[in-house]
């Protein structure tokens, strides 16, 4: 199997290009970290000397405390200085050194556009080259946006019509039983709901309201508090799996919630760990999904091939579970490209009946439109 971070032998890097760029949300995304307008992204492209372009993204996570946008861009235009004059692009050791001190954003960036080069150098899809043993479609949640219930309803009922089974609701605002009861009573019995406060509850009060909406037949409870410590405490008290999102953004991260029984998984977004190697070592130590960070199109078709490799020995049938546990029919949190208005790419991943479908061709399979970088570029 080759590396999934070998491009050419022997093109060599010959240019980045570094563009920062914002798509507009078709409605105001709200949770209980704030509200957004648009999402603030960075494009990286890595050109090497035999004509190969390879596709990187950033995603900013400031409202989660991390770098912001100006740090981001500043880091990935200085990787000319990190990687010197004419590296060859197959170079892994030379990649590893040039991330050192990069926030995850940018070694995220990085590593896509490598894995990007690596699959058109070799004429491989990405998936195969992180290991996954065939392509398929990728199941996806809907992402609902907090609001009054008979809104987060509404929202829940249009995803519905378009396909979708699984449904997770942004809580830890007002209305949070509320909210689930809604969706309940709107998408049925059979459909699985599962709810991400961000961290926003004490102990005391995820307990309290976990109970209660436990009734409601949850599928699980993303980050229901911000410390490891507190999701262990929850997870002792209730019967809902925990899933650890914002306390696991690392390796090491993951080791420290399985020595402390915090969560029963973990949802990995690759700008929030680093790519999808990170993901990917994540998931050796504690049963994972994708999420998106609001990504754009490279962002989210990095995701899905990482998808599909995370437990590769299940990756035959959706619905198969495959050994500890994992399953491949759980829902990734890949369908966020449905809340944007505009797009930069000519070709990306496609949303068909509650699966994300990748698109055809050698590395990611995305194709960027010009013209609409341009419009978005910031």
């Amino acid at each position: 199997m080759s590396s999934p971070q070998t491009a050419d032998e022997h093109g060599r890097v010959a240019g980045f290009e570094v563009i920062p760029y914002a798509l507009p949300f078709k409605a105001p995304y709200t949770t209980a970290r704030g509200t957004l307008s648009r999402r603030e992204m960075v494009l990286l492209r890595v050109y090497t000397s035999d004509g190969l372009v390879g596709l990187g993204e950033a995603v900013p996570l400031s409202l989660r405390g991390g770098r912001t946008l100006d740090h981001v861009v500043a880091e990935l235009r200085g990787l000319r200085n990190r990687f010197g004059d004419e590296v060859e692009s197959g170079r892994t050791e030379i990649l590893t050194a040039a991330m050192r001190d990069l926030s995850a954003p940018s070694r995220c960036a990085l590593t896509t556009a490598w894995l990007d080069l690596g699959g058109k150098a070799q004429g491989l899809p990405a998936w195969k080259l992180l290991g996954a043993h065939r392509s398929a479609p990728v199941p996806c949640n809907a992402t609902l946006t907090a609001g009054k219930p008979a809104d987060v309803s509404g929202q829940a009922t249009s995803w519905a019509d378009d396909g979708y089974s699984t449904f997770k609701l942004k809580l830890g605002l007002a209305d949070d039983i509320d909210q689930v009861v809604a969706v309940r009573e709107a998408v049925g019995p059979k459909a699985r709901l599962r709810i991400d406060a961000n961290g926003a509850w004490g102990a005391g009060e995820a307990v309290s309201k976990l109970k209660r909406i436990a009734k409601y037949e949850v599928e699980l409870a993303e980050q229901p508090c911000s410390s490891l410590a507190e999701l262990a405490e929850v997870r002792a008290q209730c019967d809902v799996p925990i899933a650890a999102d914002e306390s696991i953004a690392s390796v090491e991260d993951a080791q420290q919630a399985v020595d402390a029984d915090a969560c029963d998984l973990a949802t990995v977004k690759l700008s929030k760990v680093g790519g999808p190697l990170a993901a990917k070592g994540v998931a050796a130590y504690i049963p994972t999904y994708m999420s998106s960070a609001l990504d754009g199109p490279v962002g989210i078709a990095a995701a899905a091939h990482t998808a599909l490799a995370l437990y590769p020995e299940g990756n035959t049938e959706i619905g198969d579970r495959s050994p500890g546990g994992r399953d491949p029919s759980l829902a990734h949190g890949l369908a966020t490209q449905r809340l944007f208005a505009e797009t930069i790419a000519s070709r990306e991943c496609e949303l068909r009946d509650g699966f994300l479908h990748l698109a055809e061709g050698p590395g990611l399979g995305v194709e960027i439109d010009d013209a609409a970088l341009e419009a978005a570029r910031l």
